[in-house]
């Protein structure tokens, strides 16, 4: 009888827990593993945070019962929603066989073009009997796919271009430090215009943060915004200054890439974001957004921005390598933004790359390769 009535309760709990995640505005995440859930008999409100792998609630359910509370059962079952809703984009690995001529697939490999940075396999149609190479995205080149997307992983990894030269002509491949810039700048230009159509499964908490950076010799200011829970870097913009600078732009940038704006909103203390998020943010007709500066939780250490410190980091010791930027408008970063978000596995997502996290998968081994394609095949 006991087993029954403890049983009756803990499912009453989950079906208590159940109806809160779906109420909207209920839970308020502030990372993945420290959330804030709105009292049901009052205006407050109960913080559930995750503490060596079990989950506690400051409702007196939890602290004094010591049961697993419906605060936490919202929580995990707000968790299973978003990993059910987040919907698999893929980005396919082309493999085109058919004639760019007459269309037809009845195609047989015919020939080896020989270039001085590799080879170009050549196919002939038994339909039309003309002779062509299939280079999607690489028309005209003198390298080969391979060489100018290894050249690009390794550029966005840490090397400058002339140790990207040194790499290529070990393998045999000789060409300028000057051309790998070209290929960088065409690459970056053409996936840039694809990938902004292809809008990333975000979460509702983000962060923004800035650091400088050097432009041609001057202080500029690199502010950027990332997804909490994917990492997904999603806006970035550069400034001339930082404590005057309008941060608007960046917020309606983030929102266009999202298709919303974050309910949660976590930065420094830094005025201009404060600024930005009344004018862009504040707004009752399509849900409240909170700007959080500073989180304190009994118990825990200060939640503060550290995963916006860790991403500096990141782009910091890239940066170093490049001994600051020609312009503002360089392709660079944005280049960088697209290694990071689609190529660069992050520990805190099990392996994952940002894009993965998001619900985008990238097929294919070089997954250079396989953007680069589509972009050019939807560019047509």
């Amino acid at each position: 009888m006991l087993v029954s009535m403890a049983t009756q309760i803990t499912t009453t709990r989950e079906e208590r827990g159940e109806a809160i995640a779906k109420l909207e505005g209920q839970i308020k995440r502030i990372d993945e593993d420290f959330y804030l859930v709105k009292s049901q008999s009052g205006n407050g409100e109960y913080a559930v945070t995750k503490v060596d792998g079990e989950w506690l609630c400051q409702c007196p359910d939890n602290q004094y019962r010591k049961v697993k509370c419906k605060h936490i059962h919202a929580i995990l079952f707000s968790k299973s929603i978003r990993a059910e809703v987040a919907v698999s984009r893929i980005i396919p690995e082309l493999n085109i066989h058919s004639c760019q001529y007459c269309g037809s697939e009845s195609i047989v490999k015919d020939s080896v073009r020989h270039n001085k940075s590799g080879d170009i396999q050549r196919y002939l149609c038994k339909k039309c009997g003309k002779r062509f190479s299939i280079n999607l995205g690489f028309e005209k080149m003198k390298a080969t796919p391979h060489t100018i997307t290894s050249a690009m992983q390794l550029y966005f990894t840490g090397e400058s271009y002339r140790n990207v030269q040194k790499f290529l002509k070990l393998q045999g491949v000789t060409v300028d430090h000057s051309t790998i810039l070209r290929w960088v700048k065409k690459y970056v230009r053409l996936m840039e215009n694809y990938l902004e159509k292809i809008k990333p499964n975000v979460s509702d908490t983000w962060r923004a943060d800035e650091l400088f950076v050097k432009v041609k010799g001057d202080m500029k200011y690199l502010f950027a915004m990332i997804d909490d829970e994917t990492r997904y870097w999603i806006a970035q913009e550069v400034a001339d200054t930082k404590q005057t600078h309008n941060a608007q732009k960046l917020f309606q940038m983030a929102q266009k890439v999202a298709g919303k704006k974050p309910r949660t909103f976590i930065t420094d203390g830094l005025q201009v974001y404060h600024d930005a998020y009344l004018r862009e943010w504040l707004s009752i007709e399509d849900g409240w957004s909170e700007h959080v500066h500073k989180i304190m939780f009994e118990g825990r250490d200060n939640h503060n921005n550290n995963k916006m410190e860790r991403f500096n980091g990141e782009v910091r010791d890239r940066e170093k390598v490049m001994r600051g930027l020609k312009t503002k408008e360089t392709p660079i970063l944005l280049g960088y933004q697209i290694f990071h978000n689609f190529m660069r596995p992050h520990e805190a997502l099990d392996g994952k790359t940002p894009s993965e996290a998001c619900g985008i998968q990238v097929e294919g081994k070089n997954k250079w390769i396989t953007l680069i394609q589509n972009a050019k095949q939807n560019s047509e």
